[in-house]
């Protein structure tokens, strides 16, 4: 049986880690700390802090944001 390919934001997971040296739980653990901003000021703030791009911080906030029901 085939593995289930990755889709959606999740998909930009390996290519996040490779760029920016840290696993994704690293990012989850900081957007934890801003987790009462709004979706958008969550990216903004991983774009500004870390210098991420808007791709892969989106990605990031819609998987953090959809896991904690937020």
């Amino acid at each position: 049986m085939a593995e289930k390919k990755v889709t959606g934001p999740a998909s930009y997971f390996p290519s996040i880690e490779q760029r920016y040296g840290k696993p994704i739980e690293h990012w989850m653990k900081e957007l934890k700390k801003v987790a009462k901003l709004a979706h958008m000021e969550q990216v903004a703030h991983l774009k500004v802090k870390f210098g991420m791009g808007h791709g892969h911080a989106n990605a990031i906030v819609a998987v953090f944001r959809k896991k904690n029901g937020l």
